[in-house]
């Protein structure tokens, strides 16, 4: 509880969305399986998140004004929100799900406001190559996660609301397109012009890609919804275009990611170990899965079926990996605390 990862949350967005990707390929009981089981990982993280800021607020404090910790607590945006997809999707509650993204939305704002506005005016700042991670994207993820509720939510509400929700998918769509851009062009600045360790590609860096696979699953919601949304309607072409550059955006990134990965692990023989970090790259395996399958359909193209399940299969393995690490991690930490005979 004391040194707790502000990303924590990483776990629950890791395992929503392999639960609604397992929906999606008619896996019914692991997509409900998955469901229960983030619930206990939410209802879990928040119990202790709320334990150490009572118990340890100056390093809640710290964590919050550090560059490069204090986007992990964005996570906890897009946590709520992807386990509210959830509930709309795998358990079909609506009540909830509405719930979720009004808890996400307080959240966004809240930390949007809070996190960028003291890194700001915080008077002694790290360079750009110490300050910048691929966990600042995570801001990005927070956004569009808000627009990848709103849009399904939108087509199981009453009809005086669609417009409204559907309003707000978009908004926070297109701002986060924005964040995106901003972000994206730090992290391709120290990636090409400062020094790159092999410890410095921590796995938050596929989050690269996470970014823009939920932009371009969010863009295809849009698109589903412009049927019966005048608003939506006017901008298909719009919409149809941004979504696939998204998603091309975030294709680009996969190949890279691996060359780099390789790089770390296989050249510069750097150990492959459990860090709470993980879940941040499990996350954009399962989300690519569920945007390009979702993008499929929405934009009729049927020639890319056979991607979703290879990347489903990808994030499904992985998920289970970091499960492993943490297990064998809470099982260390156990014996720690066992006394000595």
């Amino acid at each position: 509880m004391k040194h707790l990862s502000p990303a924590y949350y990483a776990l629950v967005m890791a395992t929503g969305i392999i639960s609604v990707a397992a929906r999606g390929f008619g896996l019914s009981l692991l997509a409900l399986t998955l469901l229960v089981v983030n619930v206990a990982a939410y209802a879990a993280i928040t119990g202790l998140t709320v334990l150490r800021l009572t118990r340890y607020p100056r390093l809640f404090r710290a964590d919050m004004t550090d560059h490069r910790l204090a986007p992990g607590f964005f996570t906890a945006v897009a946590g709520s929100c992807i386990l509210g997809t959830q509930f709309l999707l795998v358990a079909h509650s609506a009540a909830a799900a509405t719930v979720f993204l009004t808890l996400g939305i307080l959240l966004w704002i809240g930390l949007t406001y809070t996190v960028f506005a003291v890194l700001t005016v915080k008077r002694d700042k790290p360079p750009l190559e110490k300050g910048i991670t691929g966990g600042w994207l995570i801001a990005v993820v927070a956004t569009q996660s808000v627009a990848a509720l709103a849009t399904p939510l939108a087509q199981a509400s009453p009809a005086s609301l669609r417009p409204v929700l559907d309003f707000l998918a978009l908004s926070m769509w297109l701002g986060g397109g924005m964040l995106y851009i901003w972000i994206i062009a730090l992290i391709f600045y120290r990636y090409t012009f400062f020094s790159f360790s092999p410890g410095d590609l921590a796995p938050p860096y596929w989050i690269n890609m996470g970014a823009m696979a939920i932009s371009a699953l969010a863009g295809a919601e849009l698109v589903r919804n412009a049927a019966n949304a005048p608003l939506l309607a006017s901008l298909v072409p719009f919409l149809k275009g941004f979504t696939v550059l998204y998603w091309a955006t975030g294709t680009w990134w996969i190949p890279m990611l691996l060359v780099l990965g390789a790089w770390q692990h296989l050249v510069e023989r750097f150990p492959l170990r459990y860090d709470p970090l993980c879940w941040g790259a499990v996350f954009p395996l399962g989300m690519y899965a569920v945007a390009t399958r979702q993008m499929a359909a929405a934009l009729d193209l049927p020639f890319l079926s056979s991607v979703p399940p290879v990347f489903f299969a990808a994030a499904l393995a992985a998920w289970s990996l970091a499960v492993v690490g943490l297990a064998a991690e809470l099982l260390r930490a156990l014996r720690r605390r066992r006394p000595a005979p």
